[in-house]
């Protein structure tokens, strides 16, 4: 149960996501691909897809831009004539009208939203949110740069006035005075589902770091747990379950999501369309950059790099027990099962000098044990081959236990009596392994005086 605590605050087991489907809409000035957002707004999603599939929304042009605001259309044709209308839904405010996003166009009547949608080309959470009018329902999301640079593309297309609705109609190349021909709009050429094999991963500019429970740092060693994050990373949400373990041995492919880092496979905990997590190979070369892979459905994405170090330390310490500057790290209390915690939603429980706290890290390095540091349930209780110090308020901690964790993957624990010298108050926390510090900032520890018996 405790290592299911741990594990579980570490931020490895996420929060699964609604269905994937991703739409893109091919213009005259570049793709937009754009995330539907079922859980937010499932009446808005499925109109909007019901005019897709029929066509509707195809050689159709942007017939609204307003600077600093939105681009809007889905309303007409290249001959500015109406688009077939269907049945109006009803609002589905749930989420805000930031940049990037995709919302129904309405009426001032609050449940007229039909065919026309529009892109927030800046944040318009207050003017477009419930304070006007009950909001206006966002649907879906630009899932990556280059979309939003065609969006800002469009939006930069001078406007001209051909009075309403069409007072603000971006025309390109126009001569005034003239009737614009279907070169000069801003045209919708399709709309169409993209298709899940023509979807290719991409990961994010630094978008791979050390589990953010632990650092979040971007440099990882052999056995460290990694996020990536990105667009197209998976269609499916999940994490691994038992039946996809093979004698104690990690699934390195899930839902036909695989990874490699430095050419060879990783083992993949979670998959989501936005994030993965996963393991470093325990014999992935070190000291520099590797390349880092994911194949999503056979398709392969490009590389990027990832510093590997030999070591890359790092302790339980969630974002969530961070009081302004100062960041606490989380050990337990053994006999209890109690975080020792200055953290968001958990109670203040703080260290008793002379008591045995442990402590939970990732990339620390080899063991004494022919069991890998990746890819295999740890059994027995492997140590530590590099030998590790503690230092507590500058004064050195005994460390009785270090090594992994039994039953887990790539989790090292360290049992540390804490000093009785110890003053009260939040005192810091610093270790080396190997003579390597922490990758992580300064890291505090909530202390009373009590000692222990």
């Amino acid at each position: 149960m405790l290592k299911r605590l741990i594990v579980g605050l570490a931020g490895m087991c996420l929060v699964a996501v609604a269905q994937d489907t991703i739409v893109r809409f091919r213009t005259n000035l570049g793709d937009i691909d754009v995330r539907m957002m079922p859980a937010a707004a499932p009446l808005s999603v499925a109109n909007f897809l019901g005019y897709v599939r029929r066509g509707d929304y195809n050689n159709t042009i942007f017939h609204r831009s307003v600077s600093n605001f939105v681009i809007q259309g889905g309303g007409f044709n290249t001959s500015r004539s109406p688009i077939p209308v269907g049945s109006s839904v009803r609002l589905e405010y749930r989420e805000a009208n930031v940049r990037g996003t995709i919302a129904m166009a309405r009426s001032t009547s609050i449940n007229s939203a039909a065919n026309e949608w529009y892109f927030n080309t800046v944040d318009n959470t207050r003017s477009l949110g419930p304070q006007n009018g009950g909001g206006y329902t966002v649907f879906g999301r630009i899932v990556n740069a280059a979309g939003l640079s065609v969006m800002d593309r469009i939006a930069a297309v001078p406007i001209f006035n051909f009075g309403s609705p069409f007072d603000t109609l971006p025309l390109q190349n126009y001569r005034t005075g003239t009737q614009p021909t279907t070169a000069n709009y801003v045209v919708v050429t399709s709309v169409a589902v993209l298709e899940a094999s023509s979807l290719v991963p991409t990961v994010n500019e630094g978008g791979a770091v050390t589990v953010t429970g632990f650092g979040g740092f971007p440099t990882a060693a052999p056995g460290s747990w990694i996020e990536i994050y990105g667009t197209n990373l998976a269609t499916t949400t999940r994490e691994w379950a038992g039946g996809d373990f093979i004698d104690g041995a990690a699934p390195t492919s899930l839902d036909e999501v695989s990874v490699t880092v430095g050419g060879q496979r990783a083992f993949v905990r979670f998959v989501s369309p936005g994030q993965l997590n996963v393991q470093v190979p325990a014999t992935v070369p070190t000291g520099g950059p590797q390349p880092i892979v994911v194949t999503t459905r056979g398709q392969s994405g490009p590389a990027m790099m990832l510093d590997l170090q030999r070591l890359a330390p790092g302790l339980f310490a969630p974002p969530a027990a961070r009081q302004g500057p100062a960041q606490f790290v989380v050990p337990v209390r053994p006999s209890t099962g109690q975080l020792i915690a200055t953290a968001v939603g958990f109670p203040l429980v703080e260290a008793i000098p002379g008591e045995t706290l442990l402590f939970f890290g990732v990339g620390f390095g080899r063991v004494d044990s022919t069991v890998p540091i990746a890819g295999q349930v740890v059994t027995g209780a492997p140590r530590l081959i590099a030998p590790v110090t503690f230092k507590i308020d500058d004064v050195n901690a005994e460390v009785t236990f270090a090594g992994l964790v039994a039953g887990s993957l790539g989790l090292y624990q360290f049992n540390v009596v804490i000093p009785r010298s110890l003053r009260r108050g939040d005192v810091r926390v610093e270790v080396e392994v190997d003579g390597i510090p922490l990758r992580q900032e300064t890291l505090w520890l909530p202390v009373t005086t009590a000692p222990a018996q």
